[in-house]
């Protein structure tokens, strides 16, 4: 018999009981289903936690500290380091930043303490600097200050009651006018005699960067430029603005090379390049640390889980293979006279058993596929409507980017595999069955 009469053949039976066939396929289609959705629920925590973390540069952030000597100590790095970095392959930024001193910021009648940094703005930018106003310096004179710089911005005489129960500025003290464009001053302080000196740089703010991504994340740092620092360095005498009292002339000022930075890392181009980056850093004596080593114990904790989820789901497609079992069963008893007849023309014990093979996967195959799009249509309408059911029934509103649902292809291509063993298995016995039905007997019972 050829394989296209086969499949015929099948069609023509699976017609006879169509009631009983179409139970079988409900419930293997329900197992199925459950199987997706339950692992979905995995599937889309796991992306929402990864993709809100993906989306901040941190993940493909590596800090490097320094460069480990001879000696277990740590050298700072310098130029010729940052050259190095930036040829190591999937580098795609290299910031780096000397630190100032913090110092008190005025415009007007308000002020600030905020640290003042010496960042490279091309390097910056390229590893993700975001403004939500204003650009980027170009001249000397102009800086950039952090999101809350201006939230932190108070009259010079405000009262004792400044804070609010939150420990926010109150609103009354706030500074209301845009910051964009407004010179300020930056008060540098020395020491002489055990006394303060101080000297205003006068700088023009021309962008604030971007509010960060987690309210915990204070932000309150000027970015200046080299030349601001050489006009600290020059009114302090010490480098970096370090303040060294005259009265005591014992304590030494350390020596800070001016291509000497305070703080390096590493931005690679996507998240797969940071374990390469890290290994050629680490085979270099640069110790360097990155989220990704935490994200792979995440990683691991929702593959673990996602895995439970499907073991859980394949449990329902083995209580349904029992109706498949049940429904081939009985196909093979009624069926007896057919199974003679051929067996009485000549057909090969092999062929019986394929069929009856092919018509457990027909089951189990539709049954998958009607599965598989329930599952997607129960999906949709988990991530559109639990999201309006929380809100209205706790009162919470959940976070934007939060999927509690996601069908990744390999999950359908797994059910599917899952479903046709199973399938398959469950109709191995009945198959087995049919090729030791008497010819006699079947055709006496015809008769």
């Amino acid at each position: 018999m050829r394989l296209k009469d086969q499949f015929q053949f099948v069609r023509q039976n699976m017609k006879k009981n169509r009631t009983r066939l179409f139970m079988t396929i409900l419930a293997t289609a329900m197992s199925v289903a459950f199987l997706i959705v339950l692992a979905s629920v995995g599937f889309g925590l796991h992306k929402s936690i990864v993709k809100e973390t993906l989306e901040r540069r941190i993940v493909t952030e590596i800090e490097v500290p320094g460069k480990e000597d001879e000696n277990g100590g740590y050298k700072q790095l310098t130029d010729e380091d940052i050259a190095y970095f930036e040829k190591i392959i999937d580098v795609k930024a290299v910031t780096r930043r000397k630190s100032l001193q913090e110092y008190l910021f005025v415009t007007g009648n308000h002020e600030v303490f905020a640290q003042a940094v010496v960042a490279h703005m091309p390097s910056e930018t390229k590893a993700g600097l975001e403004l939500s106003k204003g650009r980027l310096p170009k001249a000397e004179n102009e800086v950039v200050v952090g999101y809350h710089f201006v939230e932190e911005l108070h009259p010079k005489d405000a009262k004792d009651d400044l804070y609010d129960e939150r420990g926010q500025i109150k609103d009354e003290y706030r500074y209301k006018e845009d910051l964009i464009g407004q010179k300020i001053s930056m008060n540098v302080i020395k020491l002489e005699e055990g006394k303060e000196v101080k000297e205003p740089i006068e700088v023009t703010v021309v962008g604030i960067r971007k509010q960060p991504t987690k309210e915990w994340n204070y932000d309150n740092i000027v970015f200046v430029s080299e030349g601001v620092l050489k006009q600290v360095e020059d009114f302090t005498g010490t480098p970096r603005g370090i303040l060294k009292d005259s009265n005591n002339p014992d304590v030494e000022v350390p020596n800070i090379a001016a291509d000497q930075y305070d703080q390096v890392k590493v931005y690679a181009k996507d998240m797969e390049s940071v374990k390469n980056i890290t290994n050629e850093l680490e085979a270099n004596n640069y110790p360097s640390y990155s989220v990704i080593n935490e994200l792979k114990d995440v990683n691991m904790m929702f593959t673990i889980v996602k895995t439970g989820l499907i073991f859980i789901g394949t449990i329902a497609i083995l209580i349904a293979s029992i109706g498949i079992y049940n429904t081939m069963t009985m196909a093979v008893t009624e069926r007896a006279p057919d199974i003679g007849i051929m067996k009485a023309i000549g057909a090969n014990p092999r062929t019986i058993k394929k069929i009856f093979l092919l018509e457990s996967s027909y089951i189990g195959l539709i049954g998958a596929t009607i599965g598989t799009l329930v599952a997607y249509g129960i999906s949709f309408i988990v991530n559109f409507g639990l999201p309006l059911i929380i809100k209205q029934a706790f009162g919470e509103e959940p976070p934007e980017e939060l999927t509690f649902s996601y069908i990744p292809i390999t999950l359908p291509i797994i059910s599917f595999l899952i479903c046709y063993i199973v399938t398959i298995l469950s109709g191995l016995r009945p198959a087995q069955r049919a090729t030791k039905v008497d010819v006699l007997q079947a055709m006496r019972r015809e008769v």
